[in-house]
């Protein structure tokens, strides 16, 4: 027979949070520490932070099953290539290379001396650039065709002949030579020979051998670093590229991310703080603002150690996933709270707590349930950049309302408890109840008194005329004991001392 009740999954549902609310509140100890010993444990996938880091441009933000990845593959197959004769029209694949752009200052002509001069001279302190130990140079690494290095010929054709190239395609050695690649900002006469240029492009070509990567990304390193000190060139402007700029730059954003991280995480703090300050140093749950933020980010780091265990790539992208979370997790708390504080101060602590759970579980459920899905689909994507960062925020969702209905929960109770035994919230000391101001005949002056018709307004009308009368029985008070002390009794001297200890 089928279900004809609107509530025939809410019901049980609630019942079964109920119980465990319960539970949570008679046991808060091991629901408290269990969930700090299991952080602890998947925090230590973090070590493996650096083994798992994945940013690569082409692997990561690009289809994995894009057409011109099956285009290469096919020139791959067909056209394939030949180490020993480098040729940059037959390249199928992203090479490693260095290419170097100098323009030449007030608009002179850069294919004469002294711009031209410094152009060589740039030049040879980078064929000079040597690696591991002094070991290994460009004339080393370079990429061959004939066993020889493929150099940049405009600079022979420059040197041999400035004053007779022709432009866009210029005879050199019984061979054509384009040159509208490497020369910029050319003024040719009728013949079409170069009367002037502005702009040089010199390309370093490396080989692609895989012995020679961990060479060729340190001689590259090399050569951005020989840029970026550059200073000698007074009448050239340098700018340079290189095949791992592009790389370099992602992986040099990896971490923009943590102050801000560790910002907001402070924010969150402070705002949640001033959410649940109170005045009443029995009622006041600060300690209950921090413990929800720290919820979520004991979330975060069990959900990114567990990941980063199994060998899931950590991506750029992924960083952006703790602010997210830090949004779910301040969400349930502020539920939790709200509906704790519906609940009957007088009652005990598991029955507060089955009660809190019986009403605010259920809708974390939900939109716990509903987030999941979501990213869930993400991890369908054909980006593994977008697949990374939709499986760490599902499992960082999971984590969070584990650790909601757990730690934080758990930390509810204990904060419970505390109020229920009358205890300061900062040192939880004692508070006794003898040496509180009974305030009772302030209040009902205030109701009484009141001006309002209805029960609700002479309620908020007395509350907010509290300090009047307040004030005036501490300063009558007062008064009165300094008065007494000044008598000159000793039965009255006798009292003052007495009520002042009071």
């Amino acid at each position: 027979m089928g279900c004809r009740r609107t509530d025939c999954l809410a019901k049980p549902l609630s019942g079964l949070f109920e119980k465990l609310g319960s539970l949570v509140g008679s046991c808060p100890f091991y629901f408290f520490v269990i969930p700090l010993i299991l952080s602890a444990a998947l925090g230590g996938g973090f070590t493996f932070l650096k083994d798992r880091e994945d940013n690569d441009f082409e692997r990561q933000f690009t289809p994995r099953k894009g057409p011109s990845k099956a285009t290469r593959a096919f020139v791959r197959e067909n056209f394939p290539y030949n180490d020993s004769m480098f040729s940059e029209d037959r390249l199928y694949d992203k090479s490693n290379f260095a290419s170097v752009i100098a323009v030449s200052t007030n608009s002179s002509n850069i294919l004469t001396n002294p711009a031209f001069a410094e152009i060589l001279r740039l030049n040879n302190k980078i064929l000079n650039i040597i690696v591991h130990n002094g070991s290994l140079g460009f004339s080393e690494l370079c990429a061959k065709a004939n066993g020889e290095c493929v150099s940049n010929i405009l600079l022979e054709i420059i040197s041999a002949n400035a004053t007779s190239i022709t432009f866009p395609v210029h005879r050199h050695r019984s061979s054509s030579v384009f040159l509208g690649s490497v020369l910029g900002g050319v003024i040719t006469d009728v013949n079409s020979s170069v009367m002037s240029a502005q702009a040089v492009k010199l390309i370093y070509y490396l080989d692609n051998k895989e012995n020679s990567a961990d060479a060729s990304k340190l001689w590259l390193r090399g050569f951005q670093k020989l840029l970026s000190d550059e200073t000698d060139c007074k009448h050239i402007d340098v700018s340079y590229y290189t095949s791992k700029s592009r790389q370099d730059e992602i992986d040099s954003h990896t971490t923009d991310g943590i102050p801000l991280f560790l910002i907001t995480y402070a924010c969150a703090i402070t705002l949640s703080v001033i959410s649940c300050l109170r005045l009443d140093n029995v009622r006041n749950k600060v300690w209950v603002a921090v413990f929800g933020v720290l919820s979520s980010g004991l979330a975060i780091v069990s959900s990114f150690g567990l990941l980063l265990y199994i060998g899931v790539p950590f991506v750029i992208t992924v960083a952006n996933s703790p602010f997210l979370i830090l949004g779910i997790g301040l969400n349930n708390m502020f539920i939790m709270v709200s509906d704790w504080q519906h609940t009957n101060v007088k009652d005990p602590v598991p029955k507060r707590m089955a009660h809190s759970y019986k009403e605010a579980i259920m809708s974390i459920t939900i939109t716990t349930l509903t987030d999941v899905f979501k990213f869930s689909i993400g991890v369908t994507s054909d980006f593994p950049s977008v697949q990374s960062f939709c499986l760490y925020t599902s499992v960082s969702i999971i984590f969070c309302y584990v650790y909601t209905i757990t730690f934080f929960g758990a930390f509810l109770a204990l904060n419970g408890r505390r109020e229920a035994s009358n205890r300061h919230w900062l040192t939880c000391m004692k508070i006794p109840s003898d040496n509180a101001v009974d305030c009772s005949a302030h209040v009902a002056y205030a109701f009484v008194s009141s001006k309002r018709t209805s029960r609700d307004d002479k309620v908020v009308d007395a509350l907010s005329s509290l300090g009047y009368p307040i004030l005036q029985g501490a300063l009558s008070t007062i008064l009165g004991v300094s008065v007494l002390a000044r008598s000159d009794g000793d039965e009255s001297k006798d009292k003052s001392v007495k009520i002042s200890k009071l």
